[in-house]
């Protein structure tokens, strides 16, 4: 068995191997997730749209998302478990921002937390790292804030933007963010971010020099497809397992309506003694007595 996966293991990998992160919410997907030796096991507040049904990421609080991580905990994965900070769980004040990063530690059994933003997210960050948590930040497509964004669209494509993500990468890596997620971002700023930080960056939608990769549980085993037949640009599906859940259960039901499950072998018996004894109780209360 491999050596559980550590921060100073995420930091060391900075120049290679590649680093590798996929979402789980419950402890089937997180020991799927880790029997497939992933590095990282990210309880991400996509949850919100891919687990609960909602339309954005808001609608996660810090109760869902201690309620998921915890679950995810219960499997005792190898890999890190990191844990989405929700919209408005660290944005208040440094004190509120403590408390939730807290109960995603203790309740949550989170082993570092992400949170988005830049430099403007700084307090808030520095308050979490006094505090012994390790933080992961979230640069460029950041979902908590698609309101402002205009919605899910690709950043830092103009020099000024780009100008401000380097130094918000900057910023949070001296702050002591150990990794950043970059998400829908140009490669080539990507690109030039990685070799201008020294902390590992894990890439979703920002292209291939990275120093790591981040997808979605459902989005890699299209296990919830979107009924409009849309994905993100950067997504790579490698099995169709929605398509094979169907499959499994529409053959259940033939099989129920067939009278062909459950079969012999799939059936508890009795001895046959009892069962005629039985069968005559039943059907003859007064034999009984």
């Amino acid at each position: 068995m491999r050596d559980k996966v550590t921060i100073p293991a995420i930091k060391a990998r900075k120049h290679g191997p590649k680093l590798t992160m996929v979402t789980a919410y419950d402890a089937p997907m997180a020991r799927i997730v880790d029997q497939a030796d992933i590095d990282m096991i990210l309880v991400g507040d996509s949850l919100a749209t891919t687990v609960l049904g909602q339309t954005d990421t808001l609608a996660a609080t810090v109760d869902i998302m201690i309620h998921h991580s915890a679950s995810v905990a219960r499997a005792n994965p190898r890999a890190l478990i990191v844990t989405d900070m929700p919209w408005l769980s660290y944005h208040v004040s440094r004190e509120e921002t403590i408390r939730n990063a807290g109960r995603l530690i203790r309740e949550g059994k989170a082993e570092a937390l992400k949170l988005e933003g830049g430099r403007k997210r700084l307090p808030m960050i520095e308050a979490i790292l006094a505090a012994e948590i390790p933080v992961m930040g979230h640069l460029g497509l950041t979902p908590q804030s698609f309101h402002a964004m205009g919605g899910y669209r690709v950043q830092g494509k103009d020099l000024e933007a780009a100008r401000e993500l380097i130094a918000d990468a900057k910023a949070l890596a001296q702050a002591g963010a150990f990794a950043l997620v970059l998400e829908g971002i140009p490669d080539v700023l990507a690109e030039i971010i990685t070799q201008e930080i020294a902390i590992p960056t894990i890439g979703i939608g920002a292209g291939v020099h990275c120093d790591g990769q981040v997808l979605v549980f459902h989005d890699v085993l299209s296990f919830n497809p979107d009924p409009t037949g849309k994905q993100a640009k950067f997504v790579r599906q490698y099995a169709q397992l929605a398509e094979l859940a169907t499959t499994a259960l529409q053959q259940y039901s033939a099989d129920v309506q067939a009278g062909t499950f459950p079969a012999d072998n799939e059936t508890y018996h009795t001895n046959a003694e009892v069962a005629r004894t039985l069968r005559v109780a039943i059907n003859n209360p007064q034999h009984e007595q």
